[in-house]
């Protein structure tokens, strides 16, 4: 009966850590699904504020940019206000292949109120205007192989529908890095043109 105890407390401790990291625990980029072809999809997103800062594709954030944007919304900033985690993590590559930008979404309530400025020259702050993307969701690790299946994928559906895009892609990632592969949502997001 004891063992029963404690592997009940600790599966419980075990699924409340869970459920406090994980996705459902943030405030999310605000979209409307127009049209559903799962995997893909078509979203109307609002205007977005982002956090932004240089990083290499292949680090996972290993290379500091995902620590320079949470020190940013933890306080290191003109206002050193606490700015809470939000998802998705938006990535996008540059033309240099392996290099691009990590951006996190400032929430809702601090982009009206007042967006404090970053401290660090490598952290800056830049809006992205409202707008429809063709979207596709892929689990597993984000690299630049995963990434560039997806891409392809996505370019394959758009084109077979007849959709006019802008050439620029994004990369969304939902999860922190200790979720296991097969649970992670990733997205490959490509805007659409009229």
């Amino acid at each position: 009966m004891t063992y029963l105890i404690i592997f009940f407390v600790i599966g419980s401790v075990a699924y409340a850590g869970w459920k406090i990291t994980n996705r459902n625990a943030y405030e999310t980029a605000e979209y409307q699904v127009v049209a559903k072809d799962s995997p893909f999809e078509i979203r109307n997103y609002t205007a977005l504020t982002l956090v932004t800062t240089p990083m290499r594709v292949e680090s996972q954030g290993n290379d500091g940019s995902f620590g320079r944007l949470f020190s940013y919304i933890s306080g290191n900033n003109e206002s050193e206000q606490s700015i809470s985690m939000t998802t998705p993590v938006f990535m996008d590559m540059n033309d240099d292949p392996g290099i691009g930008n990590m951006a996190f979404v400032i929430p809702n309530k601090v982009a009206e109120e007042n967006i404090p400025l970053p401290k660090s020259e490598q952290v800056t702050l830049r809006d992205r205007s409202a707008g429809r993307f063709a979207v596709y969701r892929f689990a597993g690790r984000i690299n630049q192989d995963s990434v560039a299946q997806a891409e392809r994928k996505l370019r394959t559906w758009i084109e077979n529908q007849g959709f006019s895009v802008n050439e620029h892609a994004e990369v969304a990632g939902y999860d922190p890095p200790w979720t296991p592969g097969p649970f992670r949502r990733n997205e490959v997001l490509i805007e659409l043109v009229d």
